[in-house]
């Protein structure tokens, strides 16, 4: 798959794994783009019966004993979508162990940031709407969905600089574990003990298989999606198993990659069947685990599985009638208002803090109506969002109207940003 050029900024190249990330969460932004779109016409056109009833169709799964029930929405919610958090769990460990996060000060910014990016926002939310009905919402605006605004910074191109796209990726990834906690905590209940610990000894023997040095994926695939029913049934949501598991892939290689060229050097030109079965070990444990299944899932989950959640959660009426249940209309102007406005004071002040502070600096070639930019896209929070407002609410009318905050609160980021990136490129330009 075709990579970013590299960056035209002095001494700063992208790392070729994020480069992959970068590009996969941008092309995967156009697709996510065109499912928001299909649901929406759908669900406001004539046949707008067709959509619900589709998504709301009853499928089953039994094996002996054991019937799993749901209808199509929730298994993409809570199936498919629990792979896109184990690949976002991936990159959080990748960054935790090689990336900008391994740093404390350089992770000082966009973690700091990124707090007041969800801060913010949620302040915002609960002083419109915290006294109704609604008020179970504030995580809603805290999300931002980076495979959106990294599609918004690629039709950028060159103007963006890729210090300031290293920023957004470690700021969204900061945003994902806040949200991850938010739907932990806030959005689970009536808790199950017995699945719950069934959950915790899966976990621990995933633990215990890494600590014996097994490799065999088929063993891990088995404990894996036995932790995921186990979770589903716990009460906690299912898509935390995919975060955990993924926070437990190692993300350093068995072997460094020196040897792995020394070795390809002193095959001979004919190699045996042996030999090149031992350079394939060898050249294999020279990629860790977590680069090696987010390299393989990711492209899967961001042209797959993010389209199909789109298609299946986007589709909201935009009739005026929708805002006439009570809490509505403040759901929708709290989501929208903290999406726009919260993200772009939550993390510019806090940014600012930061290297008033001397705790961080500013990246390289980057000024504060970039960042103020960035802060903008930032509040394009699309598929998180869509995900805690299902969470959220169960009363139809306040998702719909949260749906249709998100959908206009994404808009106008996506064009504010990118109308700030655009004017200060120029304002700088020679």
């Amino acid at each position: 798959m075709a990579t970013l050029p590299p960056s035209t900024l002095p001494g700063r190249r992208l790392p070729r794994a994020v480069q992959h990330f970068l590009h996969t969460e941008s092309a995967g932004g156009v697709l996510l783009l065109v499912g928001a779109a299909v649901a929406l016409a759908w669900a406001n056109s004539p046949w707008q019966g067709s959509y619900e009833a589709l998504w709301t169709t009853e499928f089953a799964v039994e094996l002996g004993g054991l019937r799993l029930s749901e209808d199509l929405r929730h298994w993409v919610n809570d199936g498919l979508m629990a792979l896109f958090f184990f690949v976002i769990g991936l990159e959080i460990k990748r960054e935790l162990v090689q990336g900008e996060l391994r740093d404390p000060r350089t992770a000082a910014l966009p973690a700091l940031a990124a707090l007041g990016g969800m801060v913010v926002p949620a302040a915002l939310y609960l002083l419109i709407a915290g006294g109704g009905p609604g008020g179970d919402g504030w995580g809603i605006p805290m999300a931002t969905d980076i495979a959106f605004a990294l599609g918004v910074v690629a039709l950028l191109g060159r103007r963006v600089p890729s210090s300031l796209k290293l920023f957004l990726l470690t700021l969204a990834i900061v945003d994902d574990i806040g949200a991850i906690a938010v739907i932990a905590v806030a959005y689970t209940s009536d808790l199950d003990a017995r699945a719950l610990a069934g959950a915790a000894v899966g976990v621990l023997t995933v633990i215990l298989l890494r600590r014996a040095e097994v490799t065999w994926v088929p063993i891990y695939v088995a404990v894996g999606v036995l932790v995921w029913l186990a979770t589903l049934e716990s009460g906690v949501h299912a898509t935390i198993a995919g975060v955990v598991l993924g926070l437990l892939t190692p993300a350093c290689p068995l072997a460094p990659a020196t040897v792995a060229r020394e070795w390809a050097s002193d095959l001979a030109d004919e190699p045996s069947p042996g030999e090149l079965a031992g350079m394939a070990r060898l050249a294999n444990a020279s990629v860790s685990v977590a680069e090696r299944l987010a390299h393989q899932l990711h492209p899967f989950t961001s042209f797959v599985v993010v389209p199909i959640f789109a298609l299946a959660n986007a589709g909201v009426s935009l009739s005026a009638d929708a805002f006439e249940p009570p809490g509505a209309g403040a759901v929708a102007a709290g989501v929208a208002v903290g999406l726009v406005g919260g993200k772009i004071v939550g993390i510019t002040s806090f940014a600012w803090l930061a290297v008033r502070l001397r705790l961080s600096r500013l990246p390289d070639g980057v000024g504060w109506g970039q960042l103020v930019g960035i802060a903008a896209l930032a509040g394009i929070g699309f598929t998180v969002s869509l995900f805690i407002a299902g969470l959220a609410f169960e009363d139809p009318p306040l998702v719909a109207a949260a749906k249709a905050g998100i959908l206009a609160g994404s808009f106008l980021a996506a064009a504010g940003g990118t109308a700030l990136l655009a004017s200060t490129h120029r304002a700088v330009a020679p």
